[in-house]
């Protein structure tokens, strides 16, 4: 991809990113009070996608972008008044932008012309609103005639409000004036919204320059000339309406004039040279050793050392900076969620109550775009099958609303993600009849709960005895399993009747650089990422028992299921009375994998087998260690699923 393109389509999300904000915004105020700013900021956005599309020559964004650009200049200038039609239509060019975006990066040029034409339909469809009082003789005419027409519309607007229209009257010195005003306008806006700035010439001292600042606020006149100090003239008085709050101060949405973008790829290739540097230090340490032991501790031999650790180091400080800047907050991944429950739940007919917690919490970029749509399947889900109408849930005693709460946070190298609904709860039976119709249980064969709740993950199962937009078809929930599967981590469930679900999504914070423990069987060797294994143990084999047609361990009183890699793989295993076993997984799905040997843990980058072998079980990928040896990355969730999954009467194929 060429970089001009690069450039375009990061600009083009950054900017798309920021209007969905805008717009979830306005959805949230729209009804109260809108911030004529965030309308403002939402038409800036338009109109530089419109200039950027235009640049780099995607006419189809650019004149889709200027549609848009034309009905929000109409709600900005009060010709259109924001409702949940208005909301709605947004959001939907917005997704479409989105589209012609990711068109782009494919190089898919999509005809917009049919949303083009519909954008003006729309707006012509639309009766323009009453904009405000009369101001002829309320503002005097020298004043009135020289404001813009989006001046003249928020001075209505903010008489209809009932606030005072005051003129502040300022003179600064040429040299410093630019600050000075910046200054002036900040104390106006803490105080009220700022109409318009004036140059004017009328009883300007000399090497001067004066301006009038028009601005609206609930604040009395004595109050103002405190906060302001400055010449203030009432040009409309407002019936007094007691103390108002003050106007928070807008923090501005534009990032740090210090923050970079930087590419992902770029960030990879660097990690990858951290590998290859990593595999010198080694190098460098293993012949330090060696020299160590033909020729015992000489100053030759103890500078070596000493550059060794050195370089160790500060090899370990570049990959953590690097690593850091991959970071970003999961709280993009949640407002993106914000408007699909938003939107489904209008479909459905549905009142639901959005919770978040954790948004901080911070994931490599390359997983929080990968964990999207895992999530997204999770909250349809709960929208469409969990949460109950509003009669049925005030039937039960709970509110009309349901609630669905999006949390995060940091649990040692992993981030756990929870979606919980508080609906009707999974209905096992139902699950269960379902999962024998379609032939996955065998009449007679006995399932814990657990494993059925496991079947709702299976390519193709639904409850749901009709289709409909959101769901029914069966896909979905398994592109959770897959998903968390090829990112090393792992998904449970709770559930309980009439109380709602937890979904819990527990995966590394970072695939870039990870930490793995190298395994042995017969003469192959294995990576285990250490973030899926809590213990390793030594076992007898004696002390292995067969309980329904599985091998199991008892470890400090719990039955732990256990498989041998060699019996995996189909390979030798050592003919000793012992093997090692690594525990991987989380609470109940935990399992002991048998190995030969434990071999050291290396910091390893994950490379992609390829497509050739795209769809292998059992493998996440290849990684380089020590003296430039090849090695496979175990998939642990895959071997989890097939190992503790798999029954008699149950397929999975």
């Amino acid at each position: 991809m060429k970089a001009s393109k690069k450039e375009f389509i990061a600009e083009s999300e950054d900017l798309l990113f920021e209007s969905q904000q805008l717009i979830l915004e306005i959805q949230d105020t729209y009804q109260t009070a809108l911030n004529p700013d965030t309308i403002n900021a939402l038409f800036r956005a338009m109109h530089t996608l419109k200039g950027l599309s235009g640049l780099f020559g995607n006419q189809g964004i650019t004149n889709l972008s200027h549609s848009l650009e034309s009905l929000l200049d109409d709600i900005r200038l009060g010709k259109i008044d924001v409702n949940e039609n208005i909301v709605n239509f947004l959001f939907k060019n917005l997704d479409i932008l989105r589209s012609a975006v990711e068109g782009v990066k494919e190089d898919n040029e999509l005809d917009l012309t049919i949303y083009i034409d519909e954008i003006k339909s729309f707006r012509s469809s639309l009766k323009e609103s009453v904009s405000g009082p009369n101001i002829k003789g309320l503002i005097d005419e020298s004043i009135s005639k020289v404001l813009s027409e989006y001046e003249e519309h928020r001075l209505k607007s903010n008489i209809k409000d009932g606030k005072s229209i005051y003129l502040l009257k300022a003179f600064f010195e040429l040299s410093t004036f630019d600050t000075s005003l910046e200054e002036i306008t900040k104390k106006i806006k803490s105080e009220g919204e700022l109409i318009s700035t004036l140059p004017t010439s009328a009883d300007t001292p000399e090497g001067s320059i004066g301006f009038n600042l028009m601005f609206a606020s609930f604040n009395q006149l004595n109050v103002l000339k405190e906060e302001l100090g400055n010449d203030i003239e009432v040009l409309v008085q407002s019936k007094p309406k007691g103390p108002q709050p003050k106007k928070k101060e807008e923090q501005s949405i534009k990032s740090a004039t210090t923050n970079v973008r930087v590419d992902i790829d770029k960030l990879d290739r660097i990690l990858n040279t951290i590998n290859e540097l990593s595999l010198a230090k080694d190098a460098v340490k293993r012949i330090g050793l060696e020299m160590s032991d033909l020729h015992r501790y000489s100053p030759f031999i103890r500078d070596v050392h000493k550059i060794s650790l050195t370089l160790e180091r500060k090899l370990s400080e570049l990959q953590d900076e690097v690593l850091a800047i991959r970071m970003v907050p999961i709280g993009q991944i949640f407002s993106r969620l914000a408007q699909v429950i938003r939107r489904y739940s209008r479909e459905v007919g549905k009142d639901i109550d959005l919770l978040l917690y954790g948004e901080d919490t911070e994931i490599d970029k390359s997983l929080a775009e990968d964990i999207v749509d895992p999530l997204m399947h999770l909250v349809r889900n709960s929208i469409d099958h969990g949460i109950e109408p509003s009669e049925e849930r005030t039937s039960k005693g709970k509110k009309g609303n349901g609630s669905i709460v999006l949390k995060a946070f940091q649990k040692g190298s992993h981030v756990v993600i929870e979606v919980t609904d508080d609906g009707k709860g999974i209905d096992i039976e139902k699950i269960r009849k379902k999962a024998m119709q379609k032939g996955l249980i065998e009449p007679g064969v006995d399932l814990d709960e657990n494993e059925i709740i496991s079947l709702i993950f299976t390519p193709g199962f639904s409850t749901k005895d009709s289709v409909d937009e959101i769901s029914g078809r069966g896909v979905g929930m398994d592109v959770v399993k897959e998903k968390l599967s090829a990112l090393g981590g792992f998904t449970e469930t709770y559930t309980k009747k009439n109380e709602g679900t937890t979904f819990t999504l527990t995966l590394p914070i970072t695939l870039a650089i990870i930490k793995a423990l190298i395994a042995r069987v017969d003469k192959a060797k294995f990576a285990l990422p250490l973030t899926a294994i809590s213990e390793t143990v030594e076992i007898e084999h004696k002390d292995i028992q067969t309980i329904e047609w599985k091998d199991v361990y008892y470890l400090r009183g719990e039955m732990l299921p256990i498989i041998s890699l060699g019996k995996i793989f189909q390979l030798e295993t050592s003919q000793s009375d012992k093997s090692f076993a690594a525990v991987v997984g989380f609470g109940k799905r935990k399992l002991g994998l048998l190995v030969d040997e434990f071999l050291g843990h290396h910091e390893i980058v994950i490379k992609s087998l390829g497509d050739y072998f795209k769809g292998s079980y059992g493998f996440a990928g290849a990684a380089e260690i020590g003296k430039h040896e090849v090695i496979l990355v175990l998939d642990i969730e895959s071997i989890i699923e097939k190992s503790l999954i798999k029954q008699e009467g149950i397929s999975y194929v």
